[in-house]
């Protein structure tokens, strides 16, 4: 959550609010999944880590998904 926090707080206040209206949620629902330590939707997350290009990760995010998975980088055992 620190890396998003920081990706916002580099931002102008209009361009928060244009990152969120891109992530499909509001600079407000992002700031108080910050302050509570809220687990966001993987879907946001996807948004968040396209949006941000890669700047915040999904697995900055919620690292307790199987990002890897997803994106075809795990490894076979």
């Amino acid at each position: 959550m620190e890396k998003l926090r920081a990706y916002l707080n580099s931002l102008s206040p209009s361009d928060q609010e244009d990152f969120a209206r891109r992530c499909n949620t509001t600079i407000g629902y992002l700031r108080k999944g910050i302050s509570t330590g809220q687990l966001f939707g993987e879907s946001i997350c996807i948004n968040i880590d396209r949006e941000s290009e890669g700047t915040v990760t999904c697995e900055d995010l919620r690292p307790d998904v199987d990002w890897a998975y997803l994106r075809g980088t795990k490894r076979a055992a």
